[in-house]
């Protein structure tokens, strides 16, 4: 394979760069993504965890209730109630047949005064501990139910210690005498979790899977829209390095202008002024210096006015594209180069609409006159189609349009800047020319 050239080279440096730059754009959208992703995973398991803790104590309330209600409460006779060992046994079997089962591991039965009247644990039978506000609420309130985490610390728990940790959910219930007492359940914890984990299983698939499906979607978007970010980004320097080396361009060429132009003829004038004074002209010289002094002035302040022009083009927005292009026109006739001015429909462009076509009849028409040799030259602005349109055609020496690009890079950055200007603003900027044929330049803008 052959050696790659400097310029090639270059460009695949830069592509590289580019392209890694891209890359590097996506990896950090993605690796956003993802972090979301994940934090909304956290969120989800917490939220569906949560979701099925709440349902499986709910559920263990509204088991604790039917069970008060229809299991307990129409066995709470007197002699239940006044602990008789023969009624307790029989209480006893009914709670170890139709209640204790699953995940409800114990059961209390607990009077006004604290006292333990039944419990699945013998040993608790007839003992008395202090009930809590809510035991106290719950007992007074028939049918209310309310539930909480067991503390095993309490010395009525202590033979639950074995279990770990329990959730625990209590029932006012009446006796057949009326007499209010509460009943107490007790589930393992274990299956409130496992009803949490069952609800994450069962919700989060489908939430992660569809938060991956956009996830996935959203990778190619934000790979055309970093790429398109890069492109823009890239255009904006192309831009900016066009207008910086235009603008040292534009600084050279009045410097070449001044000093070879009206530097020159100031100098030239100031010499001639000084051996006239030096010397002892005739009457005749001195009126012959006078008229040929107040020609070259005239000549150098036409050339400083068609400078400050460049430097200070005139206000659109007061004087008009007419007024303006007349400006740029008066210069050209002043370097001895007929013009014919057409600005029919010129001022009702829009003032951005008209700066624009002025700075480009601007940087044409210097072309002209510093290289078209051009005897006759056409300006024309106006409006056609809804668009604005600016036409400069000259007849000068012309030039092969196939070595344009290459006359842009040997310095005719101006143009070149113009065309980047007017790409900008939906515009064309059209060039044609041949050797001996003169140049046309057209140049359209959207109103």
């Amino acid at each position: 394979m052959g050696r790659l050239r400097r310029a090639d080279r270059g460009q695949l440096t830069e592509r590289t760069r580019q392209d890694g730059s891209t890359v590097g754009l996506l990896v950090r959208f993605t690796a956003a993504g993802l972090i979301v992703l994940l934090s909304l995973a956290a969120l989800i398991a917490f939220v569906a965890r949560q979701a099925g803790v709440d349902q499986a104590t709910e559920s263990a309330r509204q088991v604790t209730y039917v069970t008060a209600r229809g299991v307990v409460e129409p066995r709470l006779d007197a002699a239940v109630i006044a602990g008789q060992p023969a009624a307790l046994t029989a209480f006893d079997q009914a709670m170890r047949r139709y209640v204790l089962q699953g995940s409800l591991v114990r059961v209390k039965l607990w009077n006004a005064e604290g006292r333990i009247v039944y419990s699945d644990e013998p040993r608790l039978i007839g003992q008395q501990f202090p009930l809590g506000p809510e035991e106290q609420e719950a007992l007074q309130r028939q049918g209310s139910s309310a539930s909480e985490v067991s503390d095993l610390s309490r010395p009525e728990n202590k033979f639950e210690i074995p279990y770990k940790k329990l959730l625990e959910v209590y029932v006012g219930v009446r006796g057949t005498n009326g007499e209010p007492m509460l009943f107490e359940a007790y589930f393992e914890y274990r299956a409130v979790t496992e009803a949490g984990q069952a609800a994450w299983r069962r919700f989060a698939p489908p939430s992660l899977g569809a938060l991956l499906v956009l996830e996935l979607v959203q990778i190619p978007f934000a790979w055309s829209l970093a790429r398109r970010v890069q492109r823009q980004q890239r255009e904006r320097e192309r831009l900016l390095q066009h207008a910086v080396d235009a603008s040292d361009a534009e600084r050279r060429r009045i410097a070449g202008e001044l000093h070879d132009g009206v530097v020159q003829e100031l100098t030239g004038l100031n010499y001639a002024l000084d051996a006239m004074r030096l010397g002892h002209p005739t009457e005749g010289q001195r009126a012959e210096l006078i008229a040929d002094s107040a020609s070259r002035l005239r000549g150098s302040i036409g050339s400083l006015r068609s400078l400050l022009v460049d430097i200070y083009p005139p206000n659109l927005a007061e004087e008009g594209l007419t007024s303006a292009l007349a400006e740029l026109a008066a210069g050209l006739e002043r370097a001895g180069i007929e013009v014919r001015l057409e600005t029919d429909g010129a001022e009702a462009l829009p003032p951005a609409v008209a700066a624009l076509l002025f700075r480009t009849a601007q940087e044409v028409v210097r072309n002209v006159a510093a290289h078209s040799g051009a005897g006759e030259v056409l300006i024309k602005a106006g409006r056609s189609d809804g668009r604005a349109v600016l036409i400069v055609d000259d007849d000068g020496r012309g030039f092969d349009e196939s070595r344009l690009g290459e006359r842009s890079s040997n310095g005719h950055l101006g143009l070149r800047s113009i065309g980047d200007l007017l790409a900008e603003s939906g515009g064309t900027l059209t060039v044609r020319a041949a050797p001996g044929q003169g140049t046309r330049v057209e140049a359209e803008v959207p109103m």
